[in-house]
């Protein structure tokens, strides 16, 4: 009895750390597609992607009441679709979402003078830019193939809600519905080329 007690117990703790590990093998690079995706899908966001030089994917930001405090996240900065290095999101302005709902982000750079300020080091948003949040379900992911994402409850047209300001676009979608008192006031960003050293803090 106490040996099948004790093989089962072994047998679930490998299967636990197997679970575990699959989900800690999702690369960044799958998750930076995934978001993509999900972007791309979305008529408030998908036209971005044929006229900006450069943009930067956080797949996920933030846990817990923002009310409060901050938290962050870790994306990838794409120029042209190949991604040239990674960027950290330090920290989110008081009052940034009611909730606390963990969401996606992306911002696209106009032109390459956008994303050089963005790379510098120590980028902040200042009081007056601005965000377009997605009202879609970014719990929904790529399919298989990688090319296809749905995004539900929200526009999935090719309309374009959001608008270039100072060179940058940003876009969220929260997961799990919608997300309530967008604002990008006070998000903190550093930039690490691949190769390089990290800029900012």
């Amino acid at each position: 009895m106490n040996t099948s007690m004790r093989a089962m117990t072994i047998a679930a703790a490998i299967a636990a750390c197997m679970t575990t590990a699959a989900v800690q093998a999702e690369s960044p690079a799958a998750k930076y597609r995934e978001t993509v995706a999900l972007f791309r899908h979305a008529g408030e966001s998908a036209a971005f992607f044929h006229n900006a030089y450069a943009y930067a994917v956080f797949p996920n930001i933030g846990s817990g009441a923002f009310l409060v405090g901050g938290a962050g996240g870790k994306g990838g900065v794409f120029v042209h679709g190949v991604q040239t290095g990674e960027a950290k999101m330090a920290e989110i302005s008081v009052g940034f979402q009611a909730g606390g709902k963990d969401f996606s982000e992306i911002i696209f750079f106009q032109d390459k003078p956008a994303l050089d300020e963005f790379e510098s080091g120590n980028f902040e948003f200042g009081a007056d830019a601005s965000v377009t949040a997605i009202t879609a379900n970014a719990d929904v992911g790529a399919a298989t193939n990688g090319t296809e994402a749905g995004v539900s409850g929200g526009e999935k047209d090719a309309r374009t809600v959001g608008h270039y300001y100072k060179g940058m676009a940003v876009f969220t979608i929260a997961k799990g519905g919608l997300m309530g008192g967008a604002a990008v006031s006070g998000q903190k960003f550093s930039y690490k080329p691949f190769g390089g050293s990290e800029h900012g803090g």
